[in-house]
Order: C-alpha cells, then sequence, then structure tokens
C-alpha cells in the first residue's frame, strides 16, 4: 500500500523521533503537504522535513493533534494485523498481573493503540474510539478483538465528549452479539453488578483497582464515608473488608440504586448506607449534625478539564478537601482523588495542606496513590498520568 506523506516543518521532527506520537497542526508542512487535503483518518507516510520517512500513522485535519505516528517501521500500517499484534502485547501484560478476565485490555497511547480504549469484563468487552483513524477501522478492531479473545459480546462506548474534537458522531451500539444490560465482576475478592451501556465512561473505574484495595487496609472496624461513590468501588470495599460502617454519597439515584445492589451482592447490606445528594451539600449537612467518620474517601470527577479551569478547578480541589477533613475524627485518614490531568501532583498535595492548616489540622501522607498498572503510562506523554491519590493521616494541631 503506497502512502500519501505528511511532511513536517524543519526541526519539528525532534519531538517524534525522541519518543512521543503526536504531530500538531502548525508542525506540519502545509506547503508541501496541506493538512487539508487529507481524508479524516487517512493512513499517512511521515516525513521529516527532508523528506526522510519516520513512520506511519494517520490523520485528520480538523483537531489541534492533527496525525498520530502508529509505527516507526515503514513496513507497518494500521490495520487488523497490527491491531491484533499489539492487543496480543497488550494481554500478555494484563495476564501477569491479575488472576481474573477483569480490566482495562487497551489504554490508547500507552498500549500503541491510539485512539483505542478497550475493557475486559470476562467474555464481554467494552471498547471506546475517540480517533477518526481508529473509526475507520472498526470492523478491523472487531475482528482483531474476536481473534485475540474471542468476546461472545463488543459493545462500542462511543458516546464520549472528546470524540467531537475530531468530528465525530457520539453513540452507543452494540458490536458483537447480544450485549446484557449489567455484569457483575470481581475486584480484590468483591463482586460489582456494572452497567455497560448506561454506566459512566466505559462502565467501571479499572484505574482505581489498586487504591481500593489500599483503602481496605484503613477500613477495618472504622467508619467510612465514601463520596462520589458512583457504584461503590470504595465503599462496598471497604465494607467487605471488615468496616464498622460505610456511607456511600451520590447525587444519581441510578447510582445509589447499584450501591444497594452491590452491598446485597456482597452480603454487607446491613452495613451500607447510601445517601442521595450532591456531594458538597452532603458534606455541609453531615457536619452541621456533628457526624465524624474514621476513613473519608472523596473521588470527584474531574473538576480541571482545561487549562483555562486550573484556577476554579484549583479552589474547587481545596474547599472539597476542607470539607471532608471537617468530618474526620481526630486521627482520621482522608483518601483524596483527583482524575485532572491538569491537577499536578504537587498542586493537589498543596491544596490538601492548605485545607488543613485552613482547619488548624496537622497532617501526614502516609501512601501516594496512582492508576492502575493495566493504564500503563506512554514515558513520553504525561497525559497518560493522570491520577493522584493521597492517603492522609489527619490530626489535631
Amino acid at each position: 500500500m503506497t502512502l500519501a506523506p505528511l511532511r513536517l516543518l524543519k526541526n519539528e521532527d525532534r519531538r517524534l523521533r525522541a519518543g512521543h506520537v503526536w504531530i500538531f497542526s502548525n508542525e506540519v508542512d502545509n506547503k508541501a503537504t496541506p493538512v487539508t487535503q487529507f481524508e479524516p483518518g487517512q493512513p499517512v507516510l511521515i516525513e521529516d522535513a527532508f523528506g526522510h520517512a519516520i513512520g506511519t500513522g494517520y490523520v485528520n485535519p480538523h483537531p489541534l493533534i492533527c496525525a498520530r505516528l502508529v509505527s516507526r517501521d515503514t513496513k507497518y500500517i494500521l490495520d487488523q494485523s497490527l491491531i491484533t499484534h499489539r492487543l496480543n502485547i497488550a494481554l500478555s501484560l494484563r495476564e501477569r498481573l491479575f488472576d481474573t478476565p477483569y480490566y482495562r485490555l487497551a489504554f490508547g497511547d500507552s498500549d500503541f493503540l491510539p485512539g483505542l480504549v478497550v475493557d475486559r469484563y470476562g467474555d464481554v468487552l467494552v471498547a471506546q474510539i475517540t480517533t477518526a483513524g481508529m473509526e475507520r477501522l472498526k470492523g478491523e478492531i472487531v475482528g482483531a478483538l474476536e481473534k485475540v479473545l474471542k468476546p461472545r459480546a463488543i459493545l462500542w462506548r462511543n458516546d464520549a465528549s472528546v470524540r467531537e474534537l475530531e468530528n465525530l458522531p457520539r453513540y452507543v451500539e452494540p458490536a458483537l452479539g447480544e450485549v446484557p444490560e449489567t455484569i457483575v465482576l470481581e475486584e480484590n475478592g468483591t463482586k460489582f453488578e456494572v452497567p455497560l451501556a448506561s454506566g459512566q465512561k466505559t462502565g467501571w473505574f479499572y484505574d482505581q483497582r489498586m487504591n481500593h484495595a489500599r483503602a481496605r487496609v484503613y477500613a477495618k472496624a472504622k467508619r467510612v464515608l465514601d463520596v462520589f461513590s458512583y457504584l461503590g468501588g470504595f465503599g462496598i470495599q471497604a465494607a467487605h473488608a471488615g468496616a464498622e460502617s460505610v456511607t456511600c454519597i451520590d447525587s444519581s439515584e441510578k447510582a445509589a440504586d447499584f450501591i444497594r445492589r452491590n452491598a446485597e451482592l456482597n452480603d454487607v447490606g446491613n452495613k451500607v448506607n447510601v445517601v442521595v445528594d450532591d456531594a458538597f451539600d452532603a458534606l455541609r449537612r453531615l457536619r452541621t449534625e456533628r457526624q465524624h467518620f474514621d476513613v473519608v474517601v472523596i473521588d470527584p470527577p474531574a473538576f480541571i478539564k482545561r487549562k483555562k479551569d486550573i484556577k476554579e478547578g484549583t479552589e474547587a480541589y481545596r474547599r472539597l478537601n476542607q470539607m471532608a477533613m471537617q468530618v474526620l475524627a481526630k486521627d482520621g485518614i482522608l483518601v483524596s482523588c483527583s482524575c485532572s490531568y491538569h491537577m499536578e501532583r504537587d498542586s493537589l498535595r498543596n491544596e490538601i495542606l492548605k485545607a488543613s492548616r485552613h482547619i488548624d489540622r496537622s497532617m501526614q501522607i502516609v501512601e501516594e496513590g496512582h492508576q492502575a498498572p493495566d493504564h500503563p503510562v506512554h514515558p513520553a506523554i504525561p497525559e497518560t498520568a493522570y491520577l493522584k491519590v493521597f492517603f492522609a493521616r489527619v490530626l489535631p494541631s
């Protein structure tokens, strides 16, 4: 297959040669190879300013990230064969890490499959495409997944807002077989019923697996508060690990119903109380009622989605952490999470510190958490390292 060239401006190949895989529209030599001449998702041969091949990839004239490098060996293009090969490589890592088939199988650029995320729920897969290059290969992706895992069903969760940057429509539809409405997964010995087509993101947050496990250690015989609980990832596992009582807060009645179902699924229904309310309002009310918990977990959605949100989002993180500390017992553990890439780890730690000083409390960081290893970090792409978690011991001054 002869690929059309995409030529870069002088010196704009340095980032790629250093390990990155993204090409921005202002790095392209638009006189030699105008970006507008390409179809969305078209495969290309990426060249430096002198016409030397860097590798193969695909292009989309619409977004700021206009092209992605797929292979540094020009013999390979993104097709079913290459997708199959890279899925097998991704699978080999997950099978080394986990005893049960519940994990993120493919994590986009980090697994050398730019624009593709696949979550595994046993023999059911949920896949999400975020780039035009991958959208053109939907059939090939399904074929590759069938060859690698032989699933009974595959669901497309192509409803992420990031697709709009690539001028792609948003939709949810089955790709293979009969997709169940819900499925039961197992994590850290705890079972969860998960809605596949209507849940958040791709149904479950596998990235918190290791943090869920660590939080269990602090929960034994303690009163636990799980804020932004979703399906009860932290709270149900805390109850299963022997917590005295667990209160889960989420603003969604549907999520609350699943928390109750998951509590019963693990025979801890008598320990779990579910509150449907806005997190900030609920924390304010708990403080007014002078309720205190030994462990408080806050796992909010991303408060900072774009750089312009940094100031407002940072203040929201500080305020949330302060309110969480105000309902902590005297020697309590705060588990503070942020999935905002733009909220740097040091910045989050500083905001937690500010919150503790504002209410005259002392604090120790006893552990730090990251995303689980089925969400590997691409060392050249800092955006792939997004999850920050602090386990903080909060004490009277």
